[in-house]
């Protein structure tokens, strides 16, 4: 009989083994871990994740009681104690650079040669509360903050960086690695003229609103076009220059836009681009909410609210394996052309994880076995014996 892999596995194709190996070589990940070395370990995070396990000990018997599967995934049953101890001392930067890894393999297919790229950048807070003693209290809530930058074109987040809540979200933006002919869009809370700065001599591009209390000058207003966009209207887009104290200027050029929408509410935007239309300008900031919903979508179904450790790597292990299921995910969806709504593909997968079938026939039922034999060839004579 032909083998089959089951839909575990097939989630599990894009993660090579040789890559990640050598991403474990190179941080020691095994140095304290026998029985259980770092693949046993990402592959029950990332089940936890499809198989939305609420705790460490319904991890453990979810897992175990599908041990006929794990040979052909390269892993063995799973002990409470062996994982909880791996939780807290494997090295983070394992399941960073894996996720990385994956990230550049979703991003290959969607790559074009001098076409002009969108990041979105923004964070959002993962609540701790008593959970782990390291959780910090940023006036809101007391937990963790991921920072995410986002490709809307390709669908998939291309970098992660976890800190504590307290955290600026500007002080991490300004470590983002900048590519040239890309535009990056985000919301106030990154404003820092050094890295607009830096944005534009890396000939890139940037979408964002100014504080409030930031001092413009016009110097040029720009004629508009066109005024209607996709739920907004154009007010106003005019050349501004930064108004400040002493001899200090923003040596970039800047654009103000203002932008009225269909609800009424009023938003000023900003940008170093002088060549897209004031409307695409609008467009590529009403964007910026793509980002948002990935972040409702990872929440609601991946789990980063109930962990499985009380300690910051086990947090952190977490998180990371939540985003690399996300990742594969996307990968399946794109390979095998799966149509689906990503909502129901991430719910077919928790009900099938172990079912063998092909992946891109996960909606569909299993075939029918016919009552009678039937002839391969309509024309062929059957002999009766009766």
């Amino acid at each position: 009989m032909r083998f089959c892999p089951s839909i575990f596995a097939s989630l599990l194709k894009p993660l090579d083994r040789r890559s990640f190996q050598a991403i474990v070589d190179r941080h020691a990940g095994d140095a304290y871990d026998k029985s259980f070395d770092s693949w046993d370990h990402l592959v029950a995070l990332i089940f936890a994740q499809f198989s939305q396990a609420r705790s460490l000990r319904g991890l453990v018997a979810d897992w175990n009681a599908s041990a006929h599967h794990h040979y052909h995934l390269g892993t063995d049953t799973l002990a409470r104690s062996t994982f909880a101890d791996a939780n807290g001392r494997r090295p983070v930067p394992v399941f960073a650079e894996t996720f990385a890894m994956l990230s550049q393999l979703v991003d290959r297919p969607t790559r074009r040669d001098g076409a002009q790229m969108l990041r979105l950048i923004d964070s959002t807070p993962v609540p701790l509360g008593v959970l782990c003693d390291c959780a910090t209290w940023n006036g809101r809530i007391r937990g963790l903050k991921m920072h995410v930058v986002y490709d809307p074109t390709a669908d998939h987040p291309r970098l992660i960086e976890i800190t504590p809540a307290n955290v600026n979200d500007v002080s991490v933006g300004r470590d983002t690695p900048l590519e040239a002919d890309t535009t990056y869009v985000f919301d106030k809370g990154y404003c820092h003229y050094g890295w607009w700065t830096k944005i534009h001599d890396a000939g890139a591009t940037f979408v964002t609103r100014p504080k409030l209390n930031a001092r413009l000058r016009s110097r040029m207003k720009r004629p508009l076009k066109r005024t209607r966009g996709d739920g907004f209207r154009v007010v106003e887009d005019c050349e501004v220059s930064l108004v400040s104290k002493g001899d200090s200027k923003l040596p970039i050029p800047l654009r103000r836009i203002k932008i009225v929408r269909d609800n009424g509410q009023k938003i000023t935007l900003l940008t170093n681009d002088m060549n897209r239309s004031a409307v695409e300008i609008g467009a590529l900031y009403k964007a910026r909410w793509q980002i948002e919903l990935l972040f409702r979508w990872i929440k609601q179904n991946l789990d980063i609210r109930n962990f499985l450790g009380r300690n910051q790597n086990a947090i952190h292990l977490q998180i990371i394996a939540a985003m690399i299921a996300f990742l594969l995910l996307r990968l399946a969806a794109r390979l095998h052309r799966i149509s689906l709504p990503a909502i129901r593909f991430a719910e077919l997968v928790a009900a099938c994880l172990f079912v063998r079938k092909p992946l891109h026939q996960i909606h569909r039922p299993p075939p029918v076995n016919p009552s009678s034999r039937q002839p391969a060839d309509p024309n062929q004579l059957l002999f009766n014996y009766a």
